[in-house]
């Protein structure tokens, strides 16, 4: 969920809340004697055209427009988060069920390399890409308890994604947000 949003420092009307769903690949990159981690999209799914119309235009992603909804379900011993977006007429889904606490995000774990990333690389052509900064504080976790995937990977990501269909993941996260800010995005070449 982005709560909050703001362009250029202003909240822009009825575009401020909104769902996500993104595919993505981590990456890392070697500058001034250092490695930065990263990551770069493949899809970025949001519910408002004009959420695609910027991003496109202003930052150069890659997101589509589709109908989306989800929830959080309280339960006795858990919560229930649920995100759906449509693809053709065809609802997909992410259900994840967490423990109600959350907990550290433990140092050197896959959870950690995740979930603290601080860059963004988005490539615009086979010769530009363009790097940005994103600025948080450690992230803290909700420990999954089950999850299901209901995805049709090709009708929604394409043909060279087909192969996540039936894939079981690696590992399944819930890691709870914060404040982010997106800065100092520059031309690599």
């Amino acid at each position: 969920m982005f709560n909050n949003v703001k362009l250029i420092g202003f909240k822009i009307p009825f575009h401020s809340n909104f769902e996500e769903v993104n595919l993505r690949f981590y990456v890392k990159r070697f500058e001034n004697g250092e490695w930065k981690r990263g990551v770069a999209f493949i899809k970025e799914i949001v519910p408002k055209p004009a959420l695609t119309f910027v991003a496109n235009t202003i930052y150069k992603e890659h997101y589509q427009t589709m109908p989306m909804k989800h929830s959080a379900t309280e339960n006795k011993n858990s919560i229930d988060f649920v995100y759906q977006w449509k693809n053709n007429n065809e609802w997909n889904s992410i259900l994840v069920a967490t423990e109600k606490n959350s907990i550290e995000i433990d140092h050197n774990s896959e959870a950690e390399f995740i979930t603290e990333h601080y860059f963004g690389y988005t490539k615009t052509n086979k010769n530009i890409t363009f790097e940005y900064e994103v600025k948080h504080p450690r992230w803290q976790q909700l420990q999954v308890v089950s999850y299901k995937i209901d995805v049709d990977f090709e009708n929604v990501y394409g043909n060279d994604f087909v192969f996540l269909q039936n894939l079981e993941p690696t590992s399944v996260i819930l890691a709870k947000g914060s404040t982010v800010t997106v800065e100092n995005k520059k031309k690599l070449l």
